[in-house]
């Protein structure tokens, strides 16, 4: 099993979203925003002298969720987007230069319902807030193909949207893909060469998976959501209702849009942190595949309300048990 040897964590995050799947209860709530302890704050300075990034992340703790984001090293904490609607699911282009994210059309709104598509819109802003501009009406779960080409839900469907030229590509519609059900489409992201996309399924179907997009196959790889390609090796990851507080992150290798042969259950385990605070959701791996930063917390998970810490890891610095 992997543990995490070299964790940095911050006491600050409410609601964190970095991707969001389950179900939620309750109203928007100002989440507690304490900075990282003595002892964290030398482990974040480390950090910082390693590897020099940036993490955004959504957060409730100023009200609404908006977006918010800081540097690897724990300083320069500031807030991206203002007004009074949900800012959410926000991911960085592959240049680094702009964030795409979700937001409400008016006011509160559940996270729960994401593929209520009608009630929100998808947004590009640069990397360092200002002016967002609306890029896919009665859309949700944006996320980046290129610098210039989006990719989002719209209940059943998944759509491609050039920025340059605005137009617009139907991926999937799971009405007309026996193996999908018709379920509701979470998070679709496309892997390298374009020719498999990651989903989650809610709805009629509730689990992960890949889909061949020329033979439209779909292959189940586990329960839970968040599921996202390995940006450089040949593999998935995703969040399964399993492990150490009722989740931990699972990976396996694939290979034409399959598993490589059939895993047993610990040779998936990729992370599930010891210790009370052990609820992982919202896994997302740096660019180059070497840092890993996630949402943990140790009791509910109700994402627009629970408290959530942000935790960074180097994958792989420690494998034990």
């Amino acid at each position: 099993m992997r543990r995490v040897s070299l964790v940095v964590f911050m006491g600050m995050v409410c609601g964190l979203v970095l991707a969001s799947c389950a179900a939620v209860v309750g109203g928007a709530k100002t989440g507690a925003s304490n900075g990282p302890s003595a002892l964290e704050t030398a482990m974040l300075k480390r950090l910082g002298e390693q590897v020099e990034g940036t993490v955004i992340w959504s957060s409730s703790r100023e009200g609404n969720h908006k977006i918010y984001a800081m540097d690897t090293s724990g300083q320069n904490v500031r807030r991206l987007t203002e007004g009074t609607n949900v800012d959410w699911f926000p991911r960085f282009s592959p240049d680094g230069s702009r964030i795409v994210f979700t937001r409400s059309k008016k006011g509160w709104v559940y996270e729960r319902d994401a593929n209520q598509n009608w009630k929100w819109d998808v947004f590009v802003m640069g990397r360092d807030g200002g002016a967002a501009t609306l890029v896919a009406a009665d859309a949700s779960w944006g996320n980046w193909v290129s610098n210039n080409e989006i990719i989002f839900s719209r209940g059943a469907k998944i759509i491609r949207k050039m920025l340059t030229t605005g137009q617009e590509t139907l991926v999937v519609d799971s009405e007309t893909v026996g193996g999908l059900d018709g379920a509701q489409l979470q998070q679709p992201e496309l892997s390298k060469t374009g020719n498999y996309l990651a989903l989650t399924l809610r709805g009629s179907r509730w689990e992960t998976g890949v889909l061949d997009l020329s033979t439209k196959l779909w292959t189940t790889t586990g329960k839970g959501c968040q599921v996202s390609f390995h940006p450089i090796e040949d593999r998935i990851l995703w969040v399964n209702p399993s492990g150490n507080g009722a989740s931990e992150v699972l990976s396996m290798e694939m290979k034409d849009g399959k598993p490589i042969k059939e895993y047993a259950y610990e040779e998936m385990r990729f992370v599930d942190i010891p210790g009370r605070q052990s609820h992982e959701y919202f896994p997302k791996l740096s660019a180059d595949g070497t840092w890993m930063v996630w949402g943990a917390t140790q009791r509910g998970h109700d994402h627009d309300i629970a408290d959530y810490d942000l935790y960074i890891w180097k994958v792989g610095a420690s494998t034990v048990d």
